[in-house]
């Protein structure tokens, strides 16, 4: 005696060795015994034996047509055995039963199982959609299987195209463009990256760190709502006496900071600090907030950015010369000879612009020596510069003096130009790029950074004096590892040298700026009670949101800003041609070279102390990963440079194909000197 039985939705035979009320002894085909419950044996036979049986019933199963079987099936609860009789013959022996067992089984969208052998055929509707399911999964398993040979063979379809980022980044694992691209990998037996590339989805390296960043940060497009600006209420007063001036880089369009300079000759000399206003006219809340705030930042690439606020309202806005702007003015009371601050004011006003002074236009004429005198200065402003670099100077001493060591700068900044036509568009990244530098500390430098240094640790403590919150930036020392922080309580910044430090100067292209500019308009409008007017109060948890969703943003905006730069130096490379860097070393096998910003991994300085200077020898640039290859050509005899202690060297090693070890400078100290960069993320 035979017995066909189940075992977990498994169908075995074997011969029955013993029985019992609720169970059976089978011992299988390969000799083993098992115990079968009696509520699972489905079918006592003599004859075929089991193996035949059963290979019997599964050919004669793929024979059944199941739009048949359903048809002559009762409409009430009914036996596989019974199924066999109404659908072979009223003879149907084990065989056929078998069969019906299996086939039943394996159509639970035409019936339902209800245990121990017994079936009831699904509602006609239920087994329609089913039918309609089964074959739209033939058709996606068909699609699939015919994108993942196009892009095996080097084409990329269309769908898969369009999907390209979210496939790489954030991928639907069970979508059918993804399931394409991890078949096709698995035949082609190469990275999704490269497989992608070779079929053609990426158009060119730039366009994919480009499009990846946008997918991640700006997926519903680069584009604002048609907002306009928003007129500033009420009648400001004209700044008495005041001719200011800004320093920028001739692209710059946020002009966020203006410098006034008067008294002088006359013992007492007012600094004024002039900070565009857009806080005066965007309420918290409006739509321009909400803008804005999604945003958290300005994003700068070489060649183009993309802006915290539209351009009609950066417009309205900007410290434009020619024009009375509204403004936050503090005003530094400084003894002529002595630079002694004697006291300070914060005024709301509208400010003549009578300059917009460039960088790139002055910097080689206003030199340290046309400045102290040395040699004359052929300049418009030059008394007015010549003040502000001696008070630049002595503000810079002072603060080093807290930090406890000098800060030096031994390394250029580095500006990235591109050679095209049509500047209204976004770069394609086949265009001639240029790369120059500029001496970090240089005289306009120092002079804008200073004042924004002044302005920020000046407010941060007058709203903390006022008992109004803000956002502060801090560090506990400048030990290894101490990192700046953000909070909503002043404390002091040792890299800066300062009792506190609170963002203010470039509300324009940062959203913590706007914040603080909004609570510093309400103590300069209501002293001592602005507490209970200010936009954020004592203890607001919405501070807390707006550091947490501008850290994230700002970093990510910074991280891709340096793998954008690392992208065109790297093009920079292959554009000239260049076989050798120059560079020194920094730590496990990490060199920095010398003439450009690149930090890369050369085999063979692992052993070398860090600072000694090397050559090495170009062997290959990967555009895709940022890549730079290179082996050690010689070991250049000099003496180790020393270090430098304002910036935080990344020297860790990259941990991915696009996380890249770049020069990071410390972030408040080249921030707010007026340039279009932005800063540099915090040590």
């Amino acid at each position: 005696m035979y017995a066909l039985f189940d075992d977990a939705g498994k169908f075995h035979a074997g011969r029955v060795m013993s029985e019992a009320d609720s169970s059976l002894q089978v011992e299988l085909d390969s000799g083993k015994r098992v115990k079968v419950k009696a509520a699972n044996l489905m079918l006592r036979f003599d004859k075929p034996a089991p193996a035949e049986l059963l290979a019997r019933a599964r050919a004669l199963a793929d024979e059944i047509d199941l739009d048949l079987a359903w048809e002559f099936a009762p409409e009430a609860e009914f036996a596989f055995a019974d199924l066999a009789r109404e659908y072979f013959d009223a003879k149907a022996g084990p065989e056929h039963q078998a069969a019906a067992l299996l086939r039943l089984f394996d159509a639970p969208h035409y019936f339902r199982r209800l245990g121990r052998g017994q079936f009831k055929k699904a509602p006609e509707e239920t087994v329609k959609a089913a039918l309609l399911g089964i074959e739209r999964k033939k058709q996606v398993a068909a699609q699939i299987e015919a994108w993942a040979a196009e892009l095996a063979a080097g084409q990329c379809p269309e769908p898969v195209r369009e999907q390209l980022y979210r496939i790489l980044f954030k991928p639907d694992k069970n979508g059918p463009e993804y399931k394409a691209v991890v078949e096709a990998t698995r035949r082609a037996q190469r990275s999704p990256l490269d497989l992608l590339a070779a079929a053609g989805a990426i158009s060119s390296p730039y366009q994919f760190h480009w499009r990846r960043f946008l997918f991640e940060f700006f997926a519903k497009g680069t584009g604002f709502p048609a907002l306009a600006a928003p007129p500033v209420e009420g009648d400001l007063p004209l700044a008495d006496g005041v001719a200011a001036f800004s320093i920028d880089d001739s692209a710059t369009t946020e002009i966020d900071d203006a410098l006034s300079v008067r008294g002088l000759g006359s013992g007492t000399v007012v600094f004024g600090i002039h900070i565009a206003a857009p806080g005066l006219a965007i309420a918290p809340d409006s739509a321009l907030d909400k803008v804005a705030r999604e945003r958290m930042s300005t994003v700068y690439m070489p060649g183009w950015k993309i802006t915290m606020l539209p351009d009609e309202v950066v417009q309205a806005y900007t410290l434009m010369a020619g024009r009375d702007c509204p403004a936050v003015s503090l005003y530094a009371t400084l003894d002529e000879a002595t630079l002694e601050l004697r006291g300070h004011e914060t005024k709301i006003e509208r400010v003549p612009i009578v300059a917009n002074l460039r960088h790139d236009v002055l910097d080689a004429v206003v030199t340290e020596a046309t400045l102290t005198g040395a040699e004359p200065a052929g300049y418009e402003f030059a008394p007015e510069l010549a003040f502000a670099f001696r008070l630049a100077r002595h503000l810079k001493a002072a603060r080093e003096v807290v930090r406890g060591k000098p800060e030096l700068f031994n390394r250029p900044d580095y500006s990235f130009k591109l050679q095209r036509e049509d500047t209204s568009t976004e770069p394609q990244g086949d265009e001639t790029v240029l790369i120059g530098t500029r001496r970090r500390g240089a005289p306009l430098d120092l002079i804008v950074a200073e004042a924004m240094i002044l302005a920020n640790s000046t407010w941060g403590g007058w709203l903390a004096q006022h008992g109004v919150p803000a956002i502060y930036r801090s560090q506990a020392s400048l030990a290894p590892g101490i990192k700046v922080k953000m909070g909503v309580k002043p404390a002091p910044h040792a890299g800066m040298g300062v009792a506190q430090y609170a963002w203010s100067t470039s509300p324009l292209r940062r959203y913590t700026d706007l914040v603080n500019q909004w609570q510093i308009v309400a103590v300069a409008r209501h002293g001592r009670t602005a507490p209970l007017v200010a936009p954020f109060k004592p203890k607001d948890a919405a501070l807390f949101s707006v550091i947490s969703g501008f850290d994230a943003n700002y970093s990510a905006y910074n991280d891709f800003q340096q793998q954008i730069e690392r992208y065109w130096t790297l093009r920079h490379l292959q554009q000239e041609g260049t076989a050798e860097l120059d560079a020194a070393v920094m730590k496990e096998g990490l060199v920095r070279a010398e003439a450009l910003p690149l930090v890369f991994r050369v085999p063979g300085t692992e052993g070398l102390p860090r600072g000694a200077r090397v050559r090495a020898r170009v062997a290959g640039v990967d555009l895709m990963t940022l890549e730079l290859h290179a082996t050690l050509a010689a070991r250049l005899d000099a003496e180790p440079a020393p270090a430098d202690e304002t910036g935080d060297d990344d020297e860790s090693e990259p941990t991915g194909a696009l996380q890249l070890a770049i020069d990071v400078a410390e972030a408040e100290t080249t921030a707010d000197t007026g340039t279009e960069a932005p800063a540099p993320p915090a040590a």
